[in-house]
């Protein structure tokens, strides 16, 4: 299979190519040439299919060529050594949790995936890669756990200065070995102009060879499409037929792009909403069919806090530039720091389950297409990251301690390891050739 850019004037290029090169020479993002449809066989027989088998079966279209079916197992196993559940929360809501990984958060699944394909193909051409990552929040601590002590990789992730929680900031940076942190004074958006530039500077690239982690690499988000088809199964083992709604959480949108993919794919999907906080370039989109970027700003729920989400453009091609047809599938909610937080209050008060700020926001989405909408289908929440990750945020709504994790205290209690930088090109880039000297 072969991946093409979504600007269309780069040349296809294989899996791991694409991977590695992580952005198109002409500035898009890869995409499959097309995007291969499983037989109806597979989807009828989810229910009796672990997960791992569905992510094999998911991810076996795109790897043979690259893989032998033992490796490509092999991948899958390692990567996917976690957990995840789905939790009925009544009035036919349900929540897939995806934060039980080792860094609490479902970007796991994509960096852990990602990380032993890179192991493999490193292994395959004996050279060195260096990641770079541009993080609202989770994905930093996931990529730098994922990749540390990978050999023939080094990771540089890049954050905005005190718009990250506490806990997100000790994940990613206090590794250390092949992980380092740079702490941008400015926003996300900053950060991911930096490695865009970077990757579109033709004379670094001739000096290092450059890759990324971020949603915008395909081997992250290919992952991000199997676990759909996990909770389409789950429902289907308790008696439910008709397709689901999904609800997604979303900042640069590639969690719904992964389900939009699974659809494709042949998954039968209801419908999907794309929650949002105020940060509602998407959501506005829409609704009116203008796509408008604007300045980020910031909220209780900082993975969402994105004013121009890069995976805009694979949504695009993968609905072949129809705004009408992205908008007869997709709706578009979005929510203010007071509303997440009497999600959570309330949930908490109804329901004894605990939700963070991120998964409040698509759960609140349910609520309100539920009641606008009168459909009788199952809808199913992202649940994106763990409470406690944000329980700066969250304790001072219930008025409770959350209990931390065990995993979690060696994080916490370890010594930040980051390099501060402003948000010019430059200093990143002097930065960047430091590492490679190094």
């Amino acid at each position: 299979m072969k991946f093409i850019s979504t600007k269309g004037n780069s040349p296809a290029v294989s899996f791991f190519e694409a991977m590695r090169r992580g952005l198109a020479p002409d500035g898009g993002l890869y995409m499959p040439e097309q995007i291969p449809v499983i037989s109806d066989v597979f989807w009828s027989s989810l229910p009796g299919k672990s997960f791992l088998e569905i992510a094999f079966e998911m991810a076996k279209p795109y790897l043979k060529e690259e893989l032998t079916e033992y490796a490509l197992k092999a991948v899958v196993e390692e990567a996917f050594d976690f957990p995840l559940r789905m939790k009925s929360l009544g009035s036919r809501q349900h929540v897939l949790e995806l934060f039980h990984g080792p860094t609490l958060a479902f970007k796991d699944f994509g960096a852990r995936f990602m990380a032993r394909l890179f192991s493999e193909n490193a292994q395959k051409q004996n050279e060195e890669v260096t990641i770079l990552v541009a993080t609202s929040g989770d994905t930093g601590g996931a990529v730098a756990h994922g990749f540390y002590m990978v050999p023939g990789v080094n990771v540089c992730l890049l954050y905005p200065k005190g718009k990250v929680s506490p806990l997100q900031e000790k994940q990613m940076t206090t590794l250390g070995e092949n992980i380092t942190a740079l702490e941008v004074d400015g926003v996300f958006d900053d950060c991911q102009r930096l490695v865009k530039e970077a990757f579109l500077d033709k004379k670094l690239n001739e000096k290092i060879q450059l890759s990324s982690a971020n949603s915008i690499n395909i081997a992250r988000l290919l992952p991000q499409s199997f676990y759909y088809a996990f909770a389409a199964a789950e429902l289907m083992k308790r008696g439910v037929s008709e397709p689901p709604v999904f609800s997604v959480p979303s900042g640069n949108f590639g969690n719904l792009t992964g389900g939009v993919i699974a659809g494709q794919m042949g998954l039968t999907i209801k419908h999907f909403l794309a929650a949002t906080n105020v940060n509602d370039i998407i959501p506005y989109y829409l609704k009116s069919g203008y796509f408008k970027p604007k300045d980020s700003i910031q909220t209780i729920s900082n993975a969402m806090d994105v004013g121009n989400p890069s995976n805009f453009s694979r949504l695009k091609f993968l609905f072949n530039d129809s705004d009408s047809v992205m908008r007869s599938k997709i709706s578009g909610y979005s929510y203010s720091d007071e509303e997440t937080r009497k999600t959570i209050m309330d949930v908490y008060k109804e329901r004894g389950y605990l939700l963070c700020p991120h998964t409040a926001i698509g759960y609140r989405a349910t609520i309100d297409y539920q009641s606008d909408e009168k459909v009788d289908n199952h809808l199913i929440t992202l649940a994106t990251a763990h409470p406690v990750k944000f329980r700066d945020v969250i304790e001072p709504v219930i008025n409770k301690k959350i209990e931390i994790p065990k995993k979690l205290n060696s994080a916490l209690n370890s010594e930040k390891k980051a390099l501060s930088i402003d948000k010019r090109y430059g200093s990143f880039k002097e930065q960047l050739m430091l590492m490679k000297s190094r």
